[in-house]
């Protein structure tokens, strides 16, 4: 089974923020699958289904996304669903609206909600995908952009990165990381450099 994490804060005067690009991707791949994003638990709205034969879950967790780790742990407990099948999408201010980047382990981006889900989980070993909204003019803060919309102009880049998320999502579902990576990220998979143990003699 796999839990899907979407992203963004409850409320409707949050709907169509840049930071709540996450929400829009799950709507998507719910509506495509036929997945009714419905049922209440606590913190939560789900729903259950299938996607290329797997178990899925979808989550639009009710806290704001800097306490979303609370809903990811609480479903994640519930299902019985390991780290390792969590995928979470997110908003990237790091890069332009219409490019994507999927990590795995510690991302490249410091995100209040990776850090929450990180810290209730106590692990930082699930798929990310990160979904680029433009970067923040000079006179505002990040925290302030990401509480704007969208342009009519970025709306129409919207359409197609949005549906490039979801495919990344299923790959996500049934492929490995690396080779997710290899196809959605120009760098391909990201190394994670170990660290080097010095070896110690000690004279008898």
């Amino acid at each position: 089974m796999k839990l899907i994490v979407g992203f963004g804060n409850p409320g409707e005067k949050f709907v169509n923020n840049r930071q709540n690009i996450g929400f829009k991707v799950v709507e998507i791949l719910a509506n495509n699958e036929n997945i009714d994003v419905r049922v209440k638990k606590k913190k939560s709205v789900i729903g259950r289904g299938s996607v290329n034969g797997t178990e899925v879950v979808l989550l639009k967790p009710q806290t704001f996304v800097n306490l979303i780790g609370e809903s990811v742990l609480y479903i994640a407990s519930f299902l019985r669903i390991n780290v390792r099948e969590i995928i979470c999408v997110l908003e990237d201010p790091t890069l332009p609206v219409g490019e994507l980047r999927v990590d795995y382990r510690l991302s490249k981006i410091k995100h209040e909600g990776i850090e929450s889900i990180t810290k209730a989980l106590k692990s930082d070993k699930f798929a990310k995908v990160r979904v680029g909204v433009g970067v923040p003019p000079k006179s505002m803060t990040v925290e302030q952009y990401l509480l704007t919309d969208f342009t009519d102009r970025e709306n129409l880049i919207l359409i197609d990165v949005l549906n490039k998320a979801e495919e990344a999502v299923k790959a996500l579902i049934t492929n490995t990381i690396e080779s997710v990576q290899e196809n959605y990220n120009p760098e391909g998979p990201v190394r994670i450099e170990r660290r080097r143990v010095r070896k110690v003699y000690v004279k008898r």
